[in-house]
C-alpha cells in the first residue's frame, strides 16, 4: 500500500489498499488522522462493502435530508444528472455541525463521474488556525458559536444553499440547534482546529447575527486560503473520506451536462470540546 499526501497542509491519496487486511485498516487509520483528507483509489466497492468499512470508524448516521440507495438506509444518495445546474454542498461547510454530537466523518465513493470537473475542494481547520496570531487565537478560543439546519433544509429554507431539486428532502426533520466552541480540540489527533462555517454557523454566542457577521466573514476568508486546502479528483472506484471536525469542503459545479453519481456513509461523533 502507498500513501502520498497531496499538500503538506491537508490530503493524501492512497493506493493498493486492501480493506479486508487489519494491518492495512491501520494504516489508512492514521493517514487519515495524518492528513484529514484521503482518496483511496481503485477499489471496487458493493453497498455492503461501503457499510462494512463505515463500521470500523464507527455508528453509521441515517442521513435525514437526502435520499437513500433503494434497500440501503444507511447509505446516502449523492446525485448530479445531466441536465440538472446546481450542485449538493456549493458552499463551503462540515457535515451535521447543527448535531449536538457532530458527525466524525463522511464517506464518498464514486460510482459513475463526470468526464471533466467534479472534484471537491477541502481546507484544512488546523492550518487555518495555525495561520492567525497568537493573540487572535486566544480571542477565539473564548468564543461560542451557534449551528442550525433549519435555514438549509428547513421548510422556509434558504434556497441559495441547496440543490433547487427533490434530491433533499425531509424538511420537517430540521429542527436541529447546537452551540459549539469556536475552537475544538481534536478528539482523535488532539491539534486545536476552527469549528464554524459558512452554511450551518448562523451566529457567535451572545452575539447578534449583525455583531457576528464581520468576525465570521473574516474568518471564512481566511480559511479558504490556496496554501490551506487541496482538491480530490474523483473516478469510478475512489472512496474519499474526510474528517468533519478538522476539514471543510466544498463540491464544484463545473461539469454541466455530465452525470455524476456517489454513494455518501456518515459516521457518527461525540461532544465537542
Amino acid at each position: 500500500m502507498e500513501i502520498r499526501p497531496i499538500t503538506t497542509a491537508i490530503g493524501a491519496e492512497i493506493f493498493n489498499a486492501d480493506l479486508s487486511r487489519d494491518d492495512h485498516i491501520e494504516a489508512i487509520r492514521q493517514a487519515f488522522i495524518d492528513h484529514s483528507v484521503i482518496a483511496i483509489r481503485d477499489l471496487n466497492l458493493t453497498p455492503d462493502d461501503q457499510i462494512a468499512f463505515a463500521r470500523r470508524w464507527g455508528a453509521i448516521n441515517v442521513n435525514r435530508f437526502f435520499k437513500p440507495v433503494d434497500g440501503y438506509p444507511e447509505i446516502a444518495t449523492v446525485l448530479k444528472e445531466p441536465d440538472q445546474k446546481a450542485a449538493i454542498g456549493e458552499g463551503w461547510h462540515t457535515d451535521h455541525s447543527y448535531d449536538v454530537e457532530p458527525a466524525a466523518c463522511s464517506m464518498l465513493y464514486a460510482i459513475e463521474t463526470p468526464a471533466v470537473g467534479g472534484d471537491t475542494a477541502f481546507a484544512s481547520m488546523n492550518a487555518a488556525y495555525l495561520g492567525l496570531s497568537e493573540e487572535f487565537r486566544r480571542m477565539l478560543g473564548q468564543l461560542k458559536a451557534w449551528h442550525s439546519s433549519r435555514h438549509v433544509f428547513g421548510k422556509n429554507a434558504d434556497r441559495s444553499y441547496r440543490a433547487d431539486t427533490d434530491r433533499v428532502g425531509n424538511a420537517e426533520a430540521a429542527t436541529q440547534d447546537a452551540c459549539h466552541p469556536f475552537v475544538i480540540t481534536h478528539p482523535w489527533s488532539g491539534k486545536p482546529c476552527l469549528y464554524v462555517n459558512s452554511v450551518f454557523t448562523t451566529h457567535i454566542d451572545g452575539w447578534t447575527a449583525e455583531e457576528s457577521e464581520p468576525l465570521l466573514q473574516q474568518i471564512y476568508t481566511h480559511c479558504v486560503k490556496p496554501e490551506y486546502t487541496c482538491r480530490i479528483r474523483w473516478r469510478p472506484g475512489t472512496l474519499g473520506m474526510w474528517d468533519n471536525r478538522a476539514t471543510w469542503h466544498k463540491a464544484i459545479n463545473d461539469y454541466h451536462g455530465y452525470r455524476r453519481l456517489m454513494h455518501r456513509i456518515t459516521v457518527e461523533g461525540t461532544a465537542l470540546c
